[in-house]
């Protein structure tokens, strides 16, 4: 059965998708009801009791669905365009990736709110297990089966789902916060560690086990992230993850905000990612609107997306290092991202927070000698990049601290849903901008670099030939800048050009009501994923029809990177460890959003 949400544009073709046909046959037409969206896969609305069975048939089919990419849920009780869709008070989606594919799939399971209960999808996606908590902390849906179902994201305290529709969005609606000793108290026992509900033991035949914190407030941490170390000696036994504090409610923001408003909240999430993180927003949001952007407006983007992957690979370079002892390459690195800086605040006129792209465009034409500027840094990275490699990435400490340390295969690394640098150091060539290009990424010259053994060696040097094919990239775009507007012709982009605002009445009414409310999207859903500085970061929007998202989901790259850990430093060492987080890549407010 298929049905159309409204205002579709992009229906999913049932008779023509091979894995649906599969589904199909399998399970038959009547088990499914096919969403039609502009998210750009198949969306199916399973039943809940089949659920298991068709993952488990995804994941083993022939070049099968092996990575879980996201999981998540919304409230559907206040959203008012749901023609032809299972009735359903809350949704649970799961998203599913196939690289050998290269395609998605997207499951829905329709739930009652007398009856929010859905199966752990842990023993086929271990990923699942981070996301079902947060489905579970956020919204109280709760998966049976779960090893360890908690908060993940708010405190052990907290009280209610805080993405529910009921569930206050501002801090004026809460009473004044208060604090007794008491209280303080409580907080203070709930964050302490048990190791037994956690399945952990406290000592061995012959030994103790230490229980040591790390973080949240240790250099190492790279923010806000406490990680629970089970030791025995320098041998790790096992470890928790625990983060949280970071959290600031991004996706509910989505929910007050109006689609124009919200573009700075998204420069907060990866916060060294700059305006790479309004793309994959503002791309979700054209797609709802209908917009067509201009091949200026695409290449400015493009441009500046690719400084910022340089800017952010340049801060993880100094960092990797500095946790592998050495004082020096921070200083190098943080005077090159210096020398970026200069260029962006010139082109936007800011420097870390941007916030610069807009929806249907960017907020400015690039200004007189931006291209003098540009190729002043371009030329200026390579023999910096060289000096690196050298005095680094060849250094015999260097390399002693990082081969084969904490390696990884790809299969390995699909399981636990590692995408971006981490991924391709694992050999697994996948890289959106190649294999679903974007924003006319496929008008551009350029490689994807790969590792070979996904161990700390290979996911650094896999940055550093990456900054070397963004400078490729952005060369191109100073040869090629094509002309025209800097942003599209479309009622739905604000604000209008100015000296057209003062000429034509109705560019001056649109002008007044898009900054005053801004636009009203059309229902439907959409999303777009990107690949970032840190790996694949998606925003997957649900407009009702209003002048704000009705549910902003946001799957960032370090959220499953994190959730890792445990797995592959089991038996490792405390250094190892170490090592292991400067070559992630992670910044606290891209997990906890």
């Amino acid at each position: 059965m298929s049905v159309a949400t409204p205002n579709d544009t992009t229906a999913n073709d049932a008779q023509a998708d091979p894995v649906v046909v599969a589904l199909m046959q399998r399970f038959g037409e009547r088990a499914f009801v096919e969403q039609a969206t502009l998210i750009g896969m198949p969306v199916l609305w399973v039943a809940r009791d089949s659920l298991i069975d068709v993952l488990r048939f995804l994941r083993e089919m022939p070049e099968p669905f092996n990575m879980l990419f996201d999981l998540s849920a919304t409230d559907e009780r206040l959203r008012g365009n749901r023609q032809g869709l299972p009735d359903s008070d809350f949704t649970v989606f799961y998203q599913l990736l196939s690289v050998s594919r290269n395609r998605d799939i997207m499951l829905k399971v329709a739930l009652a709110e007398s009856d929010l209960e859905v199966p752990s999808s842990v023993s086929l996606y271990p990923n699942a297990n981070w996301y079902e908590r947060e489905v579970w902390d956020m919204f109280g849906v709760t998966f049976h089966g779960h090893p360890h179902l908690t908060r993940i994201l708010m405190p052990p305290t907290w009280m209610g789902h805080p993405l529910r529709k009921d569930h206050s969005a501002r801090a004026t609606e809460f009473d004044p916060y208060t604090l007794t000793v008491e209280g303080q108290d409580k907080e203070q026992q709930a964050l302490k560690f048990d190791p037994e509900a956690w399945g952990m033991r406290r000592g061995g035949e012959d030994s103790e086990f230490m229980f040591l914190n790390l973080g949240p407030n240790h250099p190492s941490a790279h923010g806000a992230f406490r990680i629970v170390l089970q030791l025995e000696g320098e041998e790790i036994v096992d470890c928790v993850p625990d983060i949280g504090y970071h959290h600031r409610g991004a996706e509910k923001m989505g929910e007050r905000q109006s689609w124009h408003s919200y573009i700075p909240y998204t420069d907060r999430v990866d916060y060294t990612g700059g305006v790479m993180n309004n793309l994959p927003y503002i791309l979700a949001v054209e797609k709802l609107a209908g917009i067509t952007v201009t091949d200026r407006a695409r290449t400015i983007r493009v441009m500046m997306a690719e400084l910022f992957r340089i800017n952010s690979h340049l801060l993880f370079l100094g960092t990797y290092l500095q946790d592998l002892g050495a004082m020096t390459p921070v200083f190098f690195t943080f005077t090159d991202r210096q020398k970026a800086y200069e260029v962006i605040e010139a082109i936007t006129g800011f420097r870390m927070h941007p916030a610069w792209f807009r929806i249907g465009g960017v907020a400015q034409d690039l200004p007189k000698g931006w291209d003098r500027l540009m190729q002043g840094f371009v030329d200026w990275m390579p023999k910096r990049l060289a000096e690196y490699e050298r005095a680094m990435m060849e250094n015999a400490i260097v390399r002693e601290r990082t081969r084969n340390v904490v390696a990884y295969s790809t299969a390995e690394a699909l399981e636990w849903g590692v995408t971006g640098p981490n991924l391709r150091a694992t050999g697994c060539n996948f890289d959106l901008r190649k294999q679903r290009p974007y924003s006319g990424y496929e008008n551009f010259d350029f490689e994807v670099p790969l590792g070979g053994n996904g161990d700390v060696f290979d996911r650094g040097q896999v940055r550093i030939e990456e900054m070397r094919q963004s400078l490729r990239i952005i060369q191109q775009c100073i040869d090629h800048m094509p002309d025209g507007d800097y942003k599209a012709d479309h009622p739905l982009t604000t604000p209008p050009p100015r000296d057209k605002m003062l000429q034509h009445i109705e560019t001056l009414i649109t002008h007044f009501l898009q900054v005053s409310w801004g636009p009203v999207l059309k229902p439907n859903e959409s999303q777009q994923m990107i690949e970032a500085t840190k790996g694949i970061n998606s925003y997957y929007l649900t407009s009702d029809g209003n002048t704000m998202s009705y549910r902003t989901r946001i799957r960032t790259p370090s959220f499953p990177h994190l959730q890792q850990i445990p797995a592959v430093m089991r038996g490792g060492f405390v250094p190892d460890l170490i090592a292991h987080l400067g070559s992630i890549d992670f910044v606290m407010a891209d997990v906890d959003r």
